[in-house]
């Protein structure tokens, strides 16, 4: 009995410069967390987190990605500013968001609005073994890793 629902297969823009399909991914852990926008605060904080764990995920043979709807632009810039070692994905035709159901109703200030819904998936032979869903920035990479390491 499998208790993983397969992940599903999306093919959207890396920063590596090539098309990014889940299912080519051979690593043995994959992390997909999916945030709001580039270079506002909790969205650097969550990537700043991982980027500085980032050996540590390497070390378990595990990949990380982080996904929004901004264009290549915003993200090679985001990259840069605060040197992400790893790739980011943009999912500016809302695929993978809703392929993920990260895309949803959200409130702030009293008002209802479309938007992603901060959330982080660990994937292993494109099963998902592990998700989070909004997500509270403090300390969620190291809580991501943890997991990892006792599944590993």
């Amino acid at each position: 009995m499998n208790k993983f629902k397969n992940a599903p297969n999306i093919k959207i823009p890396s920063t590596n410069g090539e098309i990014f399909e889940l299912k080519k991914i051979k690593n043995k852990f994959l992390v997909l967390y999916f945030y709001p926008k580039d270079d506002t605060p909790g969205c650097t904080v969550e990537t700043k987190d991982f980027n500085s764990l980032l050996s540590k995920f390497k070390n378990l043979d595990c990949a990380v990605f982080g996904i929004s709807k901004d264009d290549m632009r915003s993200h090679d810039k985001f990259k840069e500013k605060y040197k992400v070692k790893f790739d980011l994905l943009s999912d500016e035709k809302k695929e993978a968001l809703k392929a993920f159901k990260v895309w949803g109703k959200k409130k702030f200030m009293g008002k209802e609005f479309m938007g992603v819904i901060r959330s982080t998936f660990v994937i292993k032979n494109n099963k998902i073994v592990k998700e989070w869903r909004s997500v509270k920035v403090k300390d969620h990479a190291k809580e991501v890793l943890e997991f990892i390491k006792k599944t590993n």
